[in-house]
């Protein structure tokens, strides 16, 4: 089977595969994914199938119009609907007990599920066209770093899959952020994205960044949100995350390069590697620019036949918060602080 690439013109194709059963690729604002009807349990195992993704890591559906969670979920909380008007469309998915309509495989054996209305008019097009709300996990290969084009999610679903929607590049390039609430008053999030804690607190009373999202869950542990338990996001180089000023980075690099080294840095820091000699690339002179670039950096980091790659580490507020998140599952956790080293 060879994957076509579908454009606009043919979502009523793309469509009528979904409503088959069979998986399509999907273009939204944050990453593309690998979309299917969430109502259809054959067609669910078709996609953890073709990822080779764990039954027990769950998949968020999505929508095409804010009223079409109601029958998806028990109950929507006065804080949750706020949210949704708020926020929505756009990259946020909210997890809510889960009704009968979405089976258990889908939501990885839980009792709740994540929704998200995304943004992107292809994605909203292909859900409303189908007439199926869509679970859609990132549209890459489990672990490796997700799709932010087509070209990427073809590299790695080339002959797994009928179709991918030809979407351009992902606006965001992180997927969405995952929130959950503790109470009527309080959101917790799980995931971190492009709408941040801060933005997240313009609606709630209070908002915890849980402690998975910038530490590993322990084994067995049962998460709610997709991106918590598993390695993930990594390229086949080794990965190290870098903390500390440009000083401490460029000091820390100079007895670290070597045949098939490179730095991932910010774009100020780039005269100052070449001038010490240190190959780097950079990812954006922004939170925003490094999360849309992020992705894509790694997958040009394998194909140049990187090693090992050393990435200055973001902020961990704002939007840097959601690339810290993604890098420090890359790097499986490997962490130098190198003001100290």
């Amino acid at each position: 089977m060879n994957t076509k690439l579908l454009h606009a013109e043919n979502i009523p194709e793309a469509a009528a595969l979904i409503r088959a059963g069979e998986p399509v690729g999907m273009p939204t604002e944050t990453v593309y994914g690998l979309a299917c009807d969430a109502g259809n349990p054959e067609a669910v195992r078709k996609v953890f199938a073709a990822k080779g993704r764990p039954a027990d890591n769950p998949l968020i559906v999505h929508i095409a119009d804010i009223a079409d969670w109601a029958p998806l979920v028990t109950e929507i909380p006065p804080l949750a609907q706020k949210l949704a008007e708020r926020f929505w469309p756009g990259p946020l998915t909210i997890i809510l007990p889960r009704s009968e309509r979405v089976p258990a495989i889908t939501a990885g054996g839980l009792d709740s599920v994540g929704i998200r209305f995304p943004a992107h008019p292809l994605a909203q097009a292909l859900i409303k066209e189908s007439g199926v709300p869509i679970a859609a996990p990132s549209g890459n290969r489990s672990g490796s770093p997700s799709p932010t084009t087509a070209a990427h999610m073809l590299a790695d679903m080339d002959g797994r899959i009928p179709a991918i929607v030809e979407g351009g590049s992902c606006i965001c390039g992180v997927e969405s952020t995952v929130i959950a609430l503790d109470n009527a008053e309080t959101v917790r999030v799980l995931r971190p994205g492009f709408v941040t804690p801060e933005q997240l607190k313009t609606v709630a009373r209070r908002v915890i960044v849980d402690d998975a999202v910038l530490a590993k869950v322990r084994e067995g542990t049962v998460v709610r949100s997709p991106g918590m338990k598993y390695r993930h996001y990594a390229p086949k180089a080794r990965v190290t995350l870098v903390q500390g000023s440009q000083a401490d980075f460029l000091r820390y690099m100079e007895t670290h390069t070597g045949t098939g080294v490179l730095a991932l840095v910010f774009d100020a820091d780039v005269p100052a590697c070449e001038a010490d000699g240190i190959p780097c690339k950079a990812y954006g002179d922004s939170d925003e620019a490094r999360a849309a670039a992020f992705f894509a950096s790694l997958r040009e980091a394998d194909a140049a036949g990187v090693q090992h790659l050393y990435v200055r580490a973001p902020r961990t507020d704002g939007v840097g918060l959601a690339v810290y998140n993604r890098l420090i599952r890359a790097a499986g956790y490997d962490i130098v602080h190198a003001e100290t080293e």
